[in-house]
C-alpha cells in the first residue's frame, strides 16, 4: 500500500522504513487520522476486469475501507476482505452494513510481513489485490503467498502504481522497487515475461498484463497516472 500523493516529500527509504510502512501500527495511525482516507468508490481497474466474471467467492487483499468489497458484494460475490489495519476493517464492516451488503462480506486481519499467505489453505474464485507495494526484497514472497489463495480455474487480479508515476512527479518515491511493472508479478509467479505464448508448464494463463493510463482526481485537481494491471487464471489440474 502506498499513499496517493504528489512528488516533493522527503522520506526515509531504508528497508527498515519501507517495512515499517506496511505495519498495522502505521496504517492504524493513518486511518485513525481521518474519517475517510479513500473515496469509497471501487477501483476503476477492478470494475473493468471483474465486471465480465461470474460472481463466486472473492478475497479482497489490502481492502482498505471497503470500496472494492462493497462493489463486489453488490455484484453478487461472497467477499472476504482482509487488511493489516483493524481501524480499516471496522470501517469495512460499518460501510457494508450501511450499504445493505453485510451478509455478503466478512473481514479478516492480514499482515503480509508476518505471514504472506492471507487464506491459509482456503481458495477463492477471484483474489484481488490493489495497490499493495511491499519492499522489493519481500515482493516475490508476498505475492506468491497471495496467489496461493486462487482456486484452480480462478483468477488473480493485481493492480498497482506504475514506476513511471515517480518519474513524472505524480507520486513521491517510496523507495527503490516499491512501484512495479507487470513483469515483476509474472516473474514472482514463475511466468516468463519474455514468453509471448503461455507455457503449459506454468500453472497460470495470462489474460491481462498492461500499463493503462487514467486520470485521478486529487485535491489539487486531475492528475494523469499510470497503473500496472495483471490478471491471471490458474489452470485446472
Amino acid at each position: 500500500m502506498t499513499a496517493h500523493t504528489r512528488h516533493g516529500h522527503h522520506h526515509d527509504h531504508s528497508l527498515e522504513a519501507q517495512r515499517e510502512e506496511m505495519t498495522a501500527a502505521s496504517w492504524d495511525e493513518r486511518y485513525g487520522g481521518s474519517d475517510r482516507v479513500w473515496s469509497g468508490r471501487p477501483n476503476q481497474r477492478l470494475v473493468e476486469q471483474a465486471s465480465e466474471l461470474a460472481p463466486g467467492t472473492v478475497l479482497d487483499v489490502a481492502c482498505g475501507e471497503g470500496g472494492d468489497a462493497i462493489w463486489l458484494a453488490r455484484q453478487g460475490w461472497k467477499v472476504t476482505a482482509v487488511d493489516v489495519s483493524e481501524v480499516a476493517l471496522e470501517r469495512v464492516t460499518r460501510h457494508a452494513l450501511d450499504a445493505g451488503v453485510d451478509d455478503h462480506i466478512k473481514v479478516g486481519f492480514y499482515d503480509a510481513m508476518a505471514d504472506p499467505r492471507p487464506a491459509h489453505g482456503h481458495t477463492f474464485d477471484l483474489v484481488t489485490v490493489s495497490f499493495l507495494h511491499p519492499a522489493e526484497p519481500d515482493f516475490a514472497e508476498v505475492y506468491r503467498g497471495i496467489a496461493e489463495a486462487v482456486a484452480p480455474g480462478g483468477r488473480l487480479l493485481v493492480t498497482a502504481h506504475h514506476p513511471e508515476d515517480v518519474a513524472t512527479g505524480a507520486r513521491h518515491d517510496h523507495g527503490a522497487g516499491r512501484l512495479f511493472e507487470p513483469d515483476r508479478v509474472l516473474a514472482a509467479l514463475g511466468v516468463d515475461p519474455g514468453d509471448s505464448t503461455d507455457s503449459a508448464d506454468s500453472p497460470w494463463e495470462v489474460a491481462v498484463a498492461e500499463t493503462p493510463d487514467r486520470v485521478q482526481e486529487t485535491p489539487d485537481g486531475p492528475l494523469a497516472v499510470r497503473d500496472t494491471v495483471v490478471r491471471l487464471r490458474r489452470r485446472l489440474g
